[in-house]
Formats: structure tokens, sequence, C-alpha cells
């Protein structure tokens, strides 16, 4: 299984920053990687642990961890095989840093209930059914 720290050395070894594009970029190496599941657990420790060293731990929000998790994911199964690039082709929305309020109001998003866990959309719900019980 792959690191966090491995993920992030590999998306930026082609990148001046670490932008939007990358964060996505690392999402989709993660989920290839190591399944949805493991996924959202390896990006929300990652990004969690990330904040806390760059004295900022009020930035991590669980719940846009795990929303962008599950979209990337949902996109990514419509065809497995494909690459990164042929992903943001197919699904140019994973591009707009301001997607997940097609789903959340600001207000939620910005919610101490989203900050520690999930919180589901309240604006519209994902393209998707979340399997029951799965929590962050």
């Amino acid at each position: 299984m792959s690191t966090f720290d491995e993920l992030m050395g590999e998306v930026m070894s082609g990148a001046e920053r670490f932008g939007h594009r990358e964060h996505v970029q690392l999402t989709w190496l993660a989920v290839r990687r190591c399944g949805t599941a493991g996924a959202m657990e390896l990006i929300s420790d990652g990004i969690r642990r990330t904040a806390r060293y760059a004295g900022v731990p009020q930035k991590y929000n669980a719940t846009v961890s795990r929303a962008w998790v599950e979209l990337t994911a949902y996109h990514m199964s419509e065809a497995p095989a494909e690459s990164f690039p042929e992903l943001l082709r197919r699904n140019p929305g994973l591009l707009d840093k301001r997607l997940l309020t097609r789903f959340y109001s600001s207000r939620t998003l910005a919610s101490s209930q989203a900050r520690t866990g999930w919180v589901e959309p309240d604006v519209k719900p994902f393209p998707f059914t979340l399997p029951q019980g799965q929590g962050v």
C-alpha cells in the first residue's frame, strides 16, 4: 500500500506547486492504488497531518476531504483504466475548486460538524449513493 508521502512525491515530481489540480491527482492516485475506502483514510490522515505540521490544523475539513475522494472515485469507476489526463478530459468539473458548492452550502462546509466528520450534501445529493454506514 502506498503512503501519503510517496503519492505526494509522485504528484509533485512534475509540479511547481501543490494546487487544486495536484490535489485531484493525489486523490486519483490514492483511489487507484488503495481503493475508495483506503484513499479516504490515506488522504484524510495525510491532509490533517500536513495542516497540523503547517500550523493551521483548522484548515482540515473531513467532509471536504471525503467528498473529493467520493466524487473522484465515482468518476474513475466509469472508466477504471483511464489515465489522469483522460479522467480530466472526460470530467473537467473536477478541476473546478468550487465543485462542492453544487452540493453544499458554504455555511455547511464551514461548520464545525463538517470540519470534524461527515456531513451529507445540503444543496443537491451526489450523483451516486454512498454505501450505508460508511463514515469518516
